[in-house]
């Protein structure tokens, strides 16, 4: 046994493929023989920009550019020695961002 618990954090900007990276986790943690909790859909952050189209002529000719950040937690609890290995063998989708806390 390695720690209490291992706390995973995905983040990504595309909602299907962070979902295809926290399936592909929960099957090799199971696989491995340690128990899990998750993955739990954490608040979408939004990140608005406006930009002017016609720059010094109209303040009201105005575009909206919106980016989403999509964020999972999964907690991996027990987590032993083929857990850490099968993690760190992991091959994940380009775009995805992962955290992982002891």
């Amino acid at each position: 046994m390695v720690a209490g618990r291992l706390r995973v954090r995905l983040k990504s900007y595309d909602h299907r493929v962070i979902d295809e990276a926290s399936a592909k986790i929960v099957d090799t943690v199971l696989a491995a023989g340690s128990k899990i909790v998750g993955p739990i859909p954490l608040p979408t952050e939004r990140h608005m920009t406006v930009v002017t189209t016609s720059p010094h002529v109209d303040k009201d000719a105005r575009e909206h550019f919106e980016m989403m950040v999509h964020k999972r937690l999964i907690d991996i609890l027990e987590p032993n020695e083929r857990t850490i290995d099968a993690l760190s063998n992991l091959d994940l989708a380009a775009g995805v961002s992962i955290e992982i806390k002891m």
